[in-house]
């Protein structure tokens, strides 16, 4: 039975077959089934049908290698299937040339609000690896570039033979929570790039020799200068801007002193139960919740929701 998915780009539905995509041969199968399909992006925008309710547009593999040579990754087995993705190179749409009529190009975050999550997932999978090959084609030992293997989940090098795998990069996202008052209250912050009224959770990456409550105690003392005194784990997200994984938690904080570091933060704000609940809703009158992809809403309707 598969996990349950809360967040958008998780629920991958593919079975990555990690144990025999590192045979050539066997891969070479796959792509060559005539059942093998192929999802397209073009510089980080996956290819969405035309018309009808919004999903993934599907080539057959074989036209996805004529379109695209030697851009390809293998992503798993769709009910016994094989699944791989192309990605387009180049400042020209292709949708305007040898993909025409087969849909449109949208923006991944956009693209991720309208998909049904397991294309959301798979294509954000995507995302994630391809950024990762096109970040990491030589060698960090020896400086030598490397060549693909395992279908795109691992590079190699051909001098010192070093083997490097995609890099995630685990960031804590936290909504921070102040219970000493006449009723609870949640701390959102917001970046002074972000649309007129957005606020969400905080956040920051973990450091080395950090736990993940470490990195959550740091990043709210640093950002809003408040002591936490219990975390607890709610979700986690895969996050392909390029390839995060945002781990998702709810802490305790001693104090409603907050104050924004202005470097990272340049306001914050508590709000009560109700107050949450109303930017969620969208009628907050100053204040707008994080877009829905994101892990931040999520823990922020699971604050208001839950009983205290």
């Amino acid at each position: 039975m598969p996990l349950p998915a809360l967040n958008t780009f998780a629920g991958n539905p593919l079975d990555r077959a990690g144990d025999r995509r590192n045979d050539p041969d066997w891969l070479a199968e796959q792509a060559s089934d005539p059942e093998a399909l192929a999802l397209v992006l073009w510089e980080g925008r996956p290819l969405l049908e035309a018309g009808g309710e919004p999903r993934l547009a599907w080539l057959a593999m074989s036209h996805a290698r004529a379109v695209v040579p030697d851009r390809e990754l293998f992503l798993g087995l769709w009910k016994g299937a094989p699944v791989f993705a192309v990605e387009v190179e180049g400042t020209v749409d292709p949708s305007a040339g040898p993909l025409q009529g087969l849909g449109a190009f949208h923006e991944m975050r956009e693209a991720a609000a309208l998909l049904p999550a397991p294309d959301a997932a798979m294509a954000g999978t995507a995302k994630s690896l391809f950024d990762w090959r096109r970040r990491h084609g030589f060698c960090a030992a020896c400086g030598v570039q490397t060549g693909n293997a395992c279908g795109g989940w691992k590079r190699v090098c051909p001098a010192c033979a070093t083997e490097h795998f995609p890099r995630v990069d685990p960031v804590t996202i936290m909504l921070a929570v102040y219970r000493g008052g006449a009723e609870p209250r949640c701390l959102l912050g917001r970046q002074a790039s972000w649309p007129e009224g957005r606020m969400s959770a905080l956040a920051g990456f973990l450091e080395p020799g950090e736990t993940i409550e470490e990195a959550c105690a740091r990043e709210i003392e640093e950002e809003a200068g408040l002591t936490v005194t219990a975390v607890r784990y709610h979700s986690s997200q895969p996050w392909p801007f390029p390839s995060q994984l945002m781990i998702g938690l709810i802490c305790e904080v001693d104090s409603e002193d907050a104050a924004p570091d202005q470097t990272e933060l340049e306001a914050v704000v508590w709000l009560t139960k109700s107050e949450a609940a109303a930017a969620l809703a969208g009628v907050h009158p100053t204040i707008k919740a994080p877009p829905r992809i994101a892990i931040a809403r999520t823990l922020l309707q699971a604050w208001v929701d839950e009983r205290d």
